[in-house]
């Protein structure tokens, strides 16, 4: 059995602290049995691990996500990098593609297709393992893993079985579906057994190839990935799930949530301050998350979710905050703050000048052991002034220590990396007339490789 974890995500709906490389999936404001803070994809790593999943798991993405996915979860997890985003089918067609001529498993293999964040006990994850039991015995085309409802939501689709399906069977057979019905229509829903779509089902991979061969599309991953763009952008429930003949449901009893919106993720924080600031006893249900060096001080405010980083600042009534989503919908901000594989950076400032030249500064900490890939850049100087640390600078094919206090100028063109022997903040000035983070030409990323394409000099 293949498992593999769909990271998607706009950034939008944990707006300020989610942006277009960092979704809410990486926010580390949940706590681990140790007491330390993590992400919801660190918490699933963990309880796949632990449920003896992780060697067979991928994980299928977009380009923006793939540093902080290596930053958080290390570079040995197995990513499949979608060329652009193009919604769920066709992330999973080239998931399959990557499994059965990349990977080279086999066609009777079963595929279990789930988020990357679902709030779940680890029992969820073993599970999963039923799902390859359950397409077996039942001979369908996919096997849905559903939760049973505790009170009838309306944030949830749900899945409503086949009125003739055995009860007492391990699976039920299904009739139909139905999102984010009303209470009184959930509630009746309920009474027929009906569970809650938790986004994970499974497949054997034959299934999936012989459906892109019917459809003359590509099942050689390279040839898929030139042909992304023709791939139809739409979801994997309109273009497979709808139109398959047979579909059974494995129920699941136990805790799950979609930690979607901020009044839900507040639902599992467990302190209300996190960062620099105060809350006064007056007010309840409130949480503060903080990312900025200054304070936010809260006085007797109650049912209200205050998140401030780099990106901005929102304050809402916790019951509005799914709003956001809506009205940041339009909004092209650069994201302030990202992870990388060697470490982070954060925008401190951005000026345009009436003559087009642009000035970002940035302060970055490169992870110690840790390397930049062996670049340069066309539209932009650079000025490094390394405020801590020491390490060893790569310029234009030469190699030199480095260390506090030192001022390295990079101009456009210029081949550059840096290893840091020691953690290193760097504040960087960028000049230039485009400021984005594409304009980034990477030769090599393993430090060993960059040795080679330099002359080393010994200080």
């Amino acid at each position: 059995m293949k498992i593999v974890l769909l990271s998607g995500g706009s950034g939008k709906r944990l707006w300020p602290l989610s942006n277009e490389s960092r979704s809410k999936q990486f926010l580390k404001v949940l706590k681990n049995v140790d007491g330390e803070r993590e992400s919801m994809v660190q918490r699933v790593w963990g309880q796949l691990t632990s449920a003896g999943l992780r060697d067979h798991s991928y994980i299928a993405t977009s380009r923006p996500q793939v540093d902080m996915i290596y930053s958080q979860l290390g570079s040995e997890v197995d990513i499949i990098v979608e060329p652009e985003r193009r919604d769920t089918f066709p992330a999973i067609a080239l998931a399959a593609t990557y499994l059965y001529s990349v990977q080279g498993v086999s066609l009777n293999e079963t595929v279990v297709i789930m988020p990357v964040d679902p709030y779940v006990e680890e029992a969820f994850f073993h599970k999963t393992k039923e799902l390859e039991l359950v397409l077996n015995e039942s001979g369908a085309d996919l096997a849905l893993m559903g939760v049973k409802p505790t009170y009838p939501s309306e944030k949830y689709g749900y899945i409503v079985p086949d009125p003739a399906s055995a009860a007492e069977g391990a699976f039920v057979d299904v009739h139909s579906f139905k999102e984010k019905p009303r209470e009184e229509e959930a509630t009746a829903m309920i009474e027929q057994a009906a569970l809650w779509n938790c986004g994970v089902f499974a497949f054997k991979l034959d299934f999936l190839i012989n459906i892109l061969i019917a459809n003359e599309l590509p099942i050689q991953y390279d040839e898929m990935l030139k042909q992304y763009t023709k791939l139809p952008k739409n979801s994997f429930d309109y273009e497979i799930v709808e139109k398959s003949n047979h579909i059974v449901a494995l129920p699941f009893e136990g805790e799950w949530k979609d930690l979607g919106t901020w009044n839900t993720l507040t639902e599992e924080i467990e302190t209300p301050l996190i960062g620099k600031g105060i809350i006064t006893g007056g007010s309840a249900n409130t949480h503060v998350i903080n990312e900025l060096d200054i304070p936010i001080t809260l006085l007797n405010v109650s049912n209200v979710i205050v998140a401030a980083s780099p990106d901005g600042i929102l304050v809402s009534d916790k019951a509005s905050s799914p709003m956001i989503k809506e009205v940041m919908k339009h909004s092209d901000q650069r994201p302030m703050y990202e992870e990388r594989r060697w470490g982070r950076y954060r925008v401190l400032d951005y000026l345009k000048y009436p003559n087009g030249k642009e000035v970002l500064t940035k302060r970055i900490c490169v992870a110690q052991g840790s390397n930049l890939s062996y670049q340069y850049h066309q539209l932009r100087d650079e000025v490094w002034t390394i405020v801590a640390g020491q390490g060893v600078m790569v310029l234009n094919g030469q190699s030199f220590l480095v260390g506090e206090g030192d001022v390295l100028t990079i101009s456009r063109e210029s081949l550059h990396s840096l290893r840091a022997e020691t953690e290193m903040d760097i504040i960087e000035v960028q000049t230039g007339s485009e400021l984005i983070e594409e304009d980034i030409v990477r030769l090599a990323f393993e430090w060993n490789e960059i040795l080679q394409l330099c002359t080393v000099q010994k200080n």
